[in-house]
């Protein structure tokens, strides 16, 4: 006997869309304070340390670039 794949329902119902969205929400593991405070520091660092370097790459290529077109 062969199994009929479940029903797809039509069109939008959106009581049902955050029934299923605070059902999912429920099953999330969130992080304490402490560790949500020391992630969010390391993200902070990490884009200050990528900004000053590629902020000096950029000064680099625009010296050589100026270097190169005698301006």
């Amino acid at each position: 006997m062969a199994t009929q794949p479940p029903k797809l329902k039509k069109g939008f119902a959106p009581i049902s869309f955050f029934t299923e969205v605070i059902g999912e929400l429920r099953k999330v593991t969130w992080p304490s304070r402490q560790e949500a405070t020391r992630l969010t520091l390391m993200v902070l660092t990490l884009s200050i340390i990528i900004g000053i370097f590629l902020g000096l790459f950029d000064m680099l290529f625009a010296r050589f670039f100026s270097i190169l077109s005698n301006t």
